[in-house]
């Protein structure tokens, strides 16, 4: 049976309060350089419970992330305000009707989230015009700066804070949401914290799925082992993105899991695994990949691909520091890959023409890595006046931005040999000089390789959230048995413990 050293923190509220305070101190900075005076109150809306469809079946409530993130309420059908020139918070809660208590608990007071959630005011939903005109009216009509822009990852748009009433005021859409998104971009320590604890769980679960995989078993149960570690040990009851279990030729199908592609393939001897799953703890998530043969032993195609991704994740690491460019990373993870290839004679040339041939882009079609916090794809990764490339692979990331201190940002290169860019190349007449075809059908069936780690940007380099078994040697030896890490085993020696 699976044991743990896991013990889930207690979530300090001051995570939330500096949140708020970083926020205001921006807006201020913000409206200093802009010669404007500093009025007005940041209000933000909550996210609404939804159902399934037509019927009355309440999906898990999750909260909007960027409410998450300046006040750390749980429950749904919250607006948050915060003051500009006082820093005073005010949460407006929902005023639930009498049954809820019935159906659903107990109804908290008001002062039960004032308590809770260290905020200076609460208030009932329905009062939020006549609050925000009582108190904030002594310069005419009160400014609300409202939550509206762009994801660069999903197009999307947030959505600004309604409610009934709102023409009475003054509203700004355009000043907020880049400011609060380049508050997300630096964690603070407590936030560091979560998101190392989200990845303690995650790297737990993921050499529990290790340990357990065999032959035989279907991708659908390497999913339910994870979930249920990361719940049972952890008590992390969501998880950052859909868990990606793919094994065999599914390891080339990037983002594999969906509902059409569920993790339900049978595991085969001789398959490689690429499982790419991660839990969030208190909103703050992790992002972690690990790839291996099902069977615990590598073979020679296998070594070769992984050992060529695992150079490039090494490489990166090593070189992350502040000022370093994210593209420059993403090149220095193509070229290492194209170089381990190229010696293996899988492909051949020049490597400087194959990467102004964007060749890499066949192997590595995704981006480098992005921005990891309260979102698997946090947001930030590109700033007003930061254009999105335009080349295969480079056009695929997320971010192009140079690191800066504080920063988590995950690394995760891979090698995949994927059909549909595989057959466009050999078309080429240029492009198809630099590949050994003969040697590249070996690989027909093999899917990929991915090797992702969650990294936190220091002032001299980076440090590697993730604990997983990486060298070939150490996943071997975790599969039949080994505990990791490595030192546990003589930790439990000197507490008279077994080994394994």
């Amino acid at each position: 049976m699976a044991t743990s050293s896991l013990a889930p923190p207690e979530v300090p509220m001051e995570l939330h309060t500096g949140n708020r305070d970083r926020l205001i101190t921006a807006l201020r900075a913000h409206l200093s350089a802009t010669a404007s005076p500093p009025r007005g109150l940041a209000l933000l809306q909550g996210g609404e419970e939804q159902t399934r469809h037509c019927t009355d079946h309440l999906e898990l409530f999750r909260q909007e992330s960027y409410f998450a993130y300046l006040f750390g309420v749980r429950e749904p059908g919250f607006y948050g305000a915060i003051d500009i020139a006082s820093g005073q918070s005010i949460l407006f809660a929902p005023r639930l009707p009498p049954d809820y208590a019935v159906w659903m608990g107990e109804i908290k007071p008001l002062s039960h989230f004032k308590d809770r959630y260290k905020v200076d005011l609460v208030f009932y939903v329905d009062e939020i015009v006549q609050v925000l005109q009582d108190r904030f009216s002594e310069h005419g009509k009160p400014l609300l700066f409202l939550l509206y822009g762009k994801s660069a990852d999903s197009g999307n748009y947030s959505k600004p804070a309604s409610f009934e009433g709102i023409e009475k005021f003054e509203t700004d859409l355009g000043t907020l949401h880049p400011i609060l998104t380049e508050c997300r971009v630096i964690k603070s320590e407590m936030e560091l914290a979560l998101i190392q604890y989200a990845n303690d769980v995650s790297s737990e679960a993921h050499i529990e799925v290790m340990r357990q995989a065999k032959p035989g078993m279907k991708e659908y149960q390497l999913e339910s082992i994870f979930l249920h570690h990361s719940y049972r040990h952890g008590a992390c009851r969501h998880y950052s993105y859909t868990c990606i279990c793919a094994t065999g030729e599914n390891s080339s199908i990037l983002h594999y899991g969906h509902t059409a592609a569920p993790n339900d393939r049978t595991l085969n001897d001789g398959d490689m695994a690429l499982m790419d799953m991660g839990a969030e703890y208190n909103f703050y998530g992790s992002d972690i990949t690990c790839s291996y043969p099902i069977n615990g032993k590598f073979n020679s195609n296998q070594t070769i691909v992984y050992n060529a991704v695992l150079k490039a994740h090494n490489a990166v690491i090593s070189h992350m520091q502040p000022g370093v460019k994210w593209i420059d990373m993403h090149k220095l993870a193509e070229q290492t890959i194209l170089e381990s290839l190229k010696k293996e004679k899988i492909i051949h040339g020049d490597i400087a023409d194959m990467m102004a041939r964007r060749l890499g882009a066949v192997f590595m079609p995704h981006g480098l890595g992005h921005l990891l916090g309260i979102d698997t794809h946090d947001p930030g990764g590109y700033p007003e006046g930061l254009e999105r490339p335009n080349e295969p692979g480079l056009s695929s990331l997320r971010t192009i931005r140079e690191l800066k201190e504080g920063m988590v940002i995950t690394v995760e290169p891979g090698c995949y040999f994927i059909d549909a860019l595989l057959r466009p190349a050999r078309d080429d007449p240029i492009s198809s000089k630099f590949f050994n075809w003969e040697e590249i059908e070996k690989y027909k069936s093999f899917g990929g390789v991915r090797i992702e780690s969650d990294l936190y940007v220091t002032g001299q380099g980076c440090k590697n959230l993730t604990n997983c078994p990486r060298e070939i040697w150490e996943i071997e030896a975790v599969m039949a048995g080994a505990p990791w890490p490595p030192h546990a085993a003589a930790t439990k020696a000197e507490n008279g413990l077994p080994k394994a």
